[in-house]
């Protein structure tokens, strides 16, 4: 497509996929995480992504472990993640030619995905205005740590900085004294989520503009737009949250509890579950310590403590049947080889297979999302550094013509 550069024909890259995108051409300049994670959901989706790296080692991504595979233990399982159903062409942005084919991408491109910091796309060339004098129709999604303006507009941003200034490992760990990081890079993986709707949300717009726009989104974005009831408890209720280990603000019981073999979990969100958990585990339901929410968060850690009393008596397989059995939500802790081994995981499409051109036949954690018909569809394994150079500038040429 590309605003007023649509052409009357598609012309097929190796990469083209069904889907809902698969008229969809996304140049995708961004490296690391949240950016290739919003390209990689476009591609998914099926949109054509051009992966424009470095020639000297490419994605920094390429470099992030362990653990590292391959004969030459010299591939990124960190790299894997965030680049499947890419091409990768090699450009220096800097040099002349690197720039003059950047220019002739984004003519015939519908999304342009970058994540530098403020101010470096504009330093090599390519302010958002060059951009749209370039293609008109372009939609750029442009990711940074804090934000494109403000007083720290300019910062550097990584997960793990975000996680902490934006409240989040406020939120998490055994306590307030004790703030824990979210286990998976979740800022970076929230903006890209963010950012690719966006981008989706702006094709949608251009239909009707025949215009592209900038998407703009950020770290602290992404874990502030996701802080829902902690925020309101705040903002509303004029109470600072703090963390509470592995048991809920808001709801109780509902979290974690020791069995006769580890843990399990066990979510009451309402009375009549409640019931049930107490009546399965000896305990008067309408004793006034328990009988509403409120009055069993208010005595949450006596609650624990009974529930606990009678969940050593048998192990987890035993109370999660019998929870089952009652219609109460509750389940296991896995660990993530338990995860890709579950029938569950697997029906619902979230491994899929890829074929690597030197690791083989791997396995990948899959898309979140479904489409009728298309669950079958097939997926490329993420790129080596420049692999796609000339079948890219193939396509180039003929889509130029």
């Amino acid at each position: 497509m590309g605003g007023e550069n649509v052409l009357p024909h598609r012309i097929k890259l190796e990469a083209d996929l069904p889907g809902p995108l698969d008229d969809i051409v996304v140049l995708d300049l961004s490296r690391a995480l949240a950016g290739p994670h919003a390209a990689q959901m476009l591609g998914d989706l099926g949109a054509r992504v051009i992966k424009v790296e470095h020639p000297a080692g490419g994605d920094e991504s390429r470099g992030w472990g362990p653990p590292f595979v391959g004969p030459d233990h010299d591939i990124s399982t960190y790299f894997l993640a965030a680049n499947r159903n890419k091409q990768s062409i090699a450009v220096d942005l800097k040099t002349p030619d690197g720039k003059a084919l950047i220019e002739r991408l984004v003519r015939q491109s519908d999304v342009l995905i970058e994540n530098f910091r403020t101010g470096v796309l504009d330093r090599l060339g390519f302010p958002v205005e060059r951009l749209h004098e370039l293609n008109p129709g372009l939609v750029v999604l442009s990711i940074t740590g804090f934000g494109h303006d403000g007083p720290e507009g300019g910062r550097p941003g990584y997960d793990q900085i975000a996680q902490g200034e934006a409240g989040l490992m406020s939120l998490t760990g055994p306590s307030a004294d004790e703030p824990y990081r979210v286990g998976a890079s979740i800022a970076d993986l929230l903006a890209g989520i963010h950012g690719a709707y966006g981008v989706v949300a702006a094709l949608y717009d251009r239909k009707r503009t025949g215009k592209g726009r900038v998407v703009r989104t950020s770290l602290l974005a992404a874990v502030t737009g996701v802080h829902s009831y902690h925020g309101t408890a705040w903002t509303v209720g004029g109470q600072v949250p703090v963390a509470g280990g592995n048991h809920h603000a808001s709801i109780a019981p509902y979290g974690a509890f020791h069995c006769a073999d580890g843990m399990l979990q066990i979510a009451v969100a309402n009375d009549v579950q409640w019931r049930k958990v107490a009546t399965l585990l000896g305990i008067d339901p309408g004793q006034p310590r328990y009988a509403t929410n409120r009055d069993r968060f208010a005595h949450r850690d006596e609650l624990i403590t009974d529930m606990e009393k009678a969940l050593v008596a048998h192990d987890r397989a035993h109370w999660l049947a019998r929870l089952a059995e009652e219609g109460v939500p509750a389940g296991a802790i896995r660990s993530l080889d338990e995860v890709y081994a579950w029938d569950q995981t697997r029906s619902q499409g979230l491994v899929v297979e890829v074929d690597h051109p030197v690791l083989g036949r791997i396995e990948l954690p899959g898309p979140p999302l479904r489409f009728d018909g298309l669950d079958e569809a097939e997926h490329t394994a993420p790129p080596a550094l420049g692999q796609d150079q000339d079948a890219v500038l193939r396509w180039l040429r003929e889509r130029e013509t």
